[in-house]
Order: structure tokens, then C-alpha cells, then sequence
């Protein structure tokens, strides 16, 4: 029943997610374009929460759990476990005053309105993952950008979503480089639960009735790490002893 349900349902997602991207487009290019960055940062914002709301239709919750009082005044790593695409606009939205770029893959720069003007004009990166000569001066490029501008980089080492909410073990070389370029930087670990039953009836229709769940773990101070290693594996353990399937 609540497969049939989701139908309906689904295509009623879809008129509101693609509706939503269409509207944000122009936005976005005429606050960038005319206003500059301050003002494109809050049409980003106010993309981000319009797109939780489609979410709603489907009847999908969202719980932010973040207990810390992150200072807003300094660069952040932000690592994440990545279970689907709608693990990204609840992590911009709630940690929106920290000014969150994205590692994204290139593909996502072009032919999705809204995202893709976003990825190229907003402060994340495109990196092409089979190409390590592009990849690896295009991350280094990025960590000095957070470092000076005090930033907030989100990266996904699994480097793909998990189908299952099992996690993926983590690619670390790109992390390490934000390490290395951002050495001033907070690490925040973040753990996502339930965002992959949004596909688990594959792209149609989507999955109904879940609860989103985000947990915000302690920062952690790159200079109390001398071995940079160990830290990755910290944040990895951390990370993963919280998801729950």
C-alpha cells in the first residue's frame, strides 16, 4: 500500500522539486549578477529550504541534531557519510551562517538548473574523479579558498552515495589535502541516517514517510592531531558508529 501510495506522490515531488529549480535559476543569476556574492549566498539559502519543503510532499521529516557551538569565524572540514542526494540541502540550510561549499563531481556543473549554477558560481568545486591531474590541483585550490575565506568545505570521502546506508570505506587523498591547505580549519564530523530510503524503491517512485536524521559530532582541532592519519581514522570511527540501519 505504501508503495502504491508513493506514486502519486512521487509525481507530485517532481512538478514541485523541478518547479522550484526553474524559479531559483533566474534568482540566483540576477543576485549574483547584480548584488554579488552576499546577496546569491541567500537566494542559495532560500533554495536550499524550498527544496526540504518538496520533500514534505513525500512526507519526509528532518532532525538536526547539533549541540555544538561551532565558531563561525574560522574555515571547517565538514565529512559526512553520503547515502543520497538529499543529504545536501538540510546540511547547507542548518549550517547555512558557515557559508557550506561542496566537493562535487564535474557532471553536476552543467544541465541542472539552479545546482549547476550554483556549483559553478557559489565557491564549491568540480572535480572529474577519473582524472587525478584536474582532481588533485582543483582540491588544493579549494582548501586555500576555505582557509582564506573562512569557508565551510563539505566533502563525502565513501567518494559515492551508499544504496543501503551501509557505509562505503573512505577515500582519504582529497581530504588530506583540505588538511594540508586549510590548516587553521575545524573537522566536523557529521553522521546521515534514513537519507538512502529515499531511493529505495529505486529513482520511481520515491520512498514516503522517512525521517532524515543528522548528527553533528564534537569538532575536532586539526593542530591536536600531529599525525594526520590518525585523525582520518578518528572521524571514519566516529563517523560510522552512529549510522543505524
Amino acid at each position: 500500500m505504501q508503495k502504491i501510495l508513493a506514486y502519486p506522490l512521487t509525481v507530485l515531488y517532481f512538478i514541485c522539486f523541478g518547479l522550484t529549480l526553474c524559479v531559483f535559476h533566474p534568482i540566483q543569476w540576477f543576485c549574483f549578477n547584480i548584488f554579488g556574492y552576499d546577496a546569491h549566498k541567500k537566494s542559495v539559502d532560500a533554495l536550499q529550504f524550498s527544496l526540504m519543503r518538496c520533500l514534505n510532499v513525500l512526507g519526509t521529516r528532518f532532525t538536526f541534531k547539533n549541540p555544538h557551538n561551532i565558531d563561525k569565524a574560522r574555515p571547517l572540514i565538514i565529512v559526512s557519510n553520503h547515502q543520497s542526494m538529499y543529504d545536501i540541502s538540510p546540511i547547507m540550510w542548518y549550517l547555512r551562517k558557515h557559508h557550506v561549499k561542496f566537493v562535487a563531481k564535474k557532471e553536476l556543473g552543467k544541465g541542472i538548473p539552479s545546482v549547476s549554477y550554483n556549483l559553478r558560481h557559489g565557491g564549491s568545486i568540480l572535480i572529474d574523479r577519473k582524472n587525478p591531474r584536474q582532481a588533485l590541483p582543483a582540491m588544493m585550490k579549494f582548501g586555500e579558498y576555505i582557509e582564506e575565506h573562512n569557508r565551510a568545505a563539505v566533502i563525502f570521502p565513501e567518494g559515492t552515495r551508499s544504496k543501503d546506508g551501509n557505509p562505503r570505506p573512505f577515500k582519504t587523498k582529497g581530504l588530506e589535502i583540505l588538511i594540508k591547505k586549510a590548516p587553521s580549519a575545524l573537522v566536523v564530523p557529521i553522521t546521515v541516517n534514513n537519507s538512502w530510503k529515499m531511493l529505495r524503491y529505486g529513482k520511481f517512485p520515491m520512498g514516503i514517510g522517512n525521517h532524515i536524521k543528522f548528527k553533528v559530532h564534537k569538532p575536532i582541532e586539526l593542530a591536536n592531531f600531529t599525525d594526520k592519519t590518525e585523525l582520518i581514522l578518528q572521524v571514519e570511527k566516529t563517523i560510522v558508529e552512529s549510522i543505524q540501519n
